[in-house]
């Protein structure tokens, strides 16, 4: 397993700094980011979080999977491969 996850149904006004400090819970966290649109900056409503450790990414998915987030019950698992894309 990998370090980094994915964190999806965030709630819009979410932000990297609260990402990291809500995972914190789980063990060291390396990084979090919120994906934003490159159009408007706006949250896309999903981020990503690296943590320093495979046992507390683990940690994380267990912990915080399901959990309530700003009313909104966000989704954990480990990230996947970014497919490549042909933006042209």
């Amino acid at each position: 397993m990998a370090n980094k996850l994915f964190v999806g149904s965030l709630p819009f006004a979410t932000t990297s700094d609260e990402l990291k400090e809500l995972f914190a819970q789980a063990g060291e966290v390396a990084e979090a980011n919120i994906v934003t649109d490159k159009m408007t900056g706006r949250s896309r409503g999903f981020g990503f979080v690296e943590m320093a450790k495979e046992e507390d990414a683990k940690k994380a998915i267990e912990k915080l999977n399901g959990s309530d987030v700003g009313g909104r019950k966000i989704f954990v698992a480990e990230a996947k491969p970014q497919a490549p894309r042909n933006d042209q």
